[in-house]
């Protein structure tokens, strides 16, 4: 079995090839860099998501132990991601905090069922531009929400989710925008492109944080911090424990947990794969689908929040050189230490500079290249883009996955159903392959089908394969070049045999492998119904056989069928 499909973890087969002091020194370093990016980011989504802090540090603590220790991934890292918070806040809007975290619980029961059901090859199957107007859409919802910590606005009211709403009590608020926060935002994305671009290898995200904490403090500024809006962060895990086990409530979140387990499996595997390209190594789906419903129960136990492979830690622990899953589990390790050595300082960041981390996140977010790529290559693929997109946006996260996913499923459908190909072999043509018994004369008629012949095909496929004229005694149907048969087309098959019959028509199917020739047995396709050979050849000779006629040998040759 491969190794893609086993329920084995990475951990294990790292251990069994050894691991030594210089790789732990390799995982050490790459686990503290991910840290010191996933600290600020975490806790960002959490409060971003309607949460606390503290949640996006649990998250990033529980989840991102988990995930790697028992995931399929070497190198995934795992934590809170900022894909979730479109529906982890409408979960907290519209269930409480006690309603998000049962249904990121049921979530990790759903996503690990998955894996254990070996289904994680389908999550694979989101077409791509379905996940790059679902990420530019998040992408936008994220920007949407940050814009009135960004400019320090004072509401009336709570802020409503949908966007729509959003924009015109953000409007009305303009008013009151807060200059030393405009600043302060400013300045947290300048800096963190600034490094980018300046120092790439510099924590850019922790460097800006801090730089502006640092001014907040020194200067007094007047501006929100975490521990003025949420109070002091706890400097220690809490305790496990359930939350309130409501059966309404349980049904009522459903929908919702799975939300988050169909979003947070897509989001890991993406993850993985982006890993392996990387790395060079291969994942499990399946075990890390595993992982992460491990991962998500004990996060809901902790008070956490939904975790999954995030790509853009999981890419920086690659670049920083990790050997194995222990530099996930060593960057959960170091972001408790820092939260129990620093947790007053934590709670001086302002909400500003936590807002433009997330502003750099959500452009990051939109893949531009990608969508100009798209618009530029096929417009069936814009558009299934565009409507993900847009769904995402104005209506629901996964309705916006589903309707893609459909019109995504249509237009490959649609394709594969136009490279269907049905052949006319001719008697001239080609001398290097001759076919026993096939002349100019009207008697035998052979066509070929090439490609996929399945029910997006079977129509089109049916009606040239109906066109038999009373003049012709014999029909063989070549099944050499079909690369797949489906049910649907066998149908047709039978009603083609049916109508044939029904002229006396002699019918020869040719060129079937075993199993569609199994396939043609379970749908009663056999002689006398039909006479089955192994090779086109084959089924002209016994085609002029039962005609009751000698065969002369010329070439044959193709023709396309209009």
């Amino acid at each position: 079995m491969p190794y893609s499909d086993r329920l084995v973890p990475a951990l294990y087969a790292v251990l069994r090839e050894g691991y030594g002091v210089d790789h732990l020194k390799r995982d050490a370093i790459a686990g503290l860099t991910v840290a010191i990016v996933a600290v600020p980011l975490s806790m960002a989504i959490a409060i971003a998501s309607g949460g606390t802090p503290a949640m996006g540090l649990y998250t990033a603590i529980i989840g991102g132990f988990f995930i790697s220790a028992l995931g399929g991934s070497r190198f995934q890292i795992g934590g809170p991601a900022g894909a979730f918070i479109v529906l982890v806040a409408a979960t907290v809007q519209e269930y409480g905090i006690a309603g998000m975290v049962i249904a990121t619980m049921l979530a990790g029961v759903i996503m690990g069922a998955i894996g254990l059901l070996r289904l994680g090859s389908y999550i694979k199957f989101i077409p791509y531009p379905v996940t790059v107007g679902f990420t530019a859409g998040i992408g936008t919802i994220i920007f949407a929400s940050q814009i009135k910590d960004l400019l320090g606005l004072t509401l009336n009211g709570p802020e409503p989710g949908p966007i729509l709403e959003k924009l015109p009590v953000i409007w009305q608020a303009l008013p009151t925008v807060n200059p030393v926060t405009v600043a302060l935002a400013a300045g947290t994305i300048a800096l963190i492109l600034g490094v980018k671009h300046w120092a790439p290898r510099l924590p850019n995200l922790l460097i800006a944080v801090a730089v502006t904490t640092l001014a907040v403090n020194l200067f007094d500024l007047d501006t929100p911090t975490i521990v003025s809006t949420f109070g002091a962060v706890p400097a220690m895990l809490p305790a496990p424990s359930l939350p309130p086990l409501d059966w309404d409530l349980m049904v009522a979140v459903l929908p919702n947990a799975v939300g988050f387990a169909l979003l947070g499996s897509i989001e890991a595997l993406l993850s993985a794969v982006v890993a392996d390209g990387m790395s060079g190594r291969r994942h499990s789906s399946n075990m890390e689908l595993l992982a992460q419903g491990v991962a998500n129960i004990m996060s809901g136990l902790m008070g956490g929040m939904v975790a999954t492979g995030t790509i853009a830690r999981t890419a920086t622990n690659v670049r920083a050189n990790a050997h194995s899953p222990v530099a996930g589990m060593l960057h959960a390790v170091f972001i408790l230490v820092f939260m129990m050595l620093a947790a007053p300082l934590v709670g001086m960041v302002p909400l500003a500079a936590l807002a433009g981390v997330l502003a750099t996140v959500a452009w990051n977010m939109i893949e531009r290249h990608a969508i100009a790529t798209l618009f530029r290559s096929s417009r069936a693929d814009a558009a299934v883009l565009m409507v993900t997109l847009l769904l995402t946006v104005f209506r629901d996260l996964t309705e916006a996955i589903v309707v893609g996913f459909a019109l995504g499923s249509v237009l490959f459908i649609h394709r594969m159903s136009k490279a269907a190909e049905v052949s006319m072999v001719e008697a001239d043509g080609l001398d290097d392959a001759p076919v026993p018994g096939l002349s100019r004369s009207d008697e035998i008629m052979v066509y070929r089908i090439r490609g996929a012949f399945f029910f997006g095909a079977a129509a089109s496929v049916g009606a040239v394969l109906e066109r038999i004229a009373d003049t012709h005694r014999a029909l063989v149907v070549d099944f050499a070049d079909a690369a797949l048969v489906d049910s649907t087309a066998i149908h047709t098959v039978e009603g083609l045999v049916r109508s044939a019959r029904r002229k006396g028509v002699l019918v020869v199917l040719t060129g079937a492998s075993a199993d569609l020739r199994a396939q043609f047995r379970a749908h009663d396709l056999r002689p006398p119904e039909v006479e089955i050979e192994g090779s086109l050849q084959q089924g002209v000779a016994r085609a002029r056989a039962l005609l009751g006629r000698e065969a002369p040998l010329p070439g044959a040759s193709a023709a396309p069928v209009s």
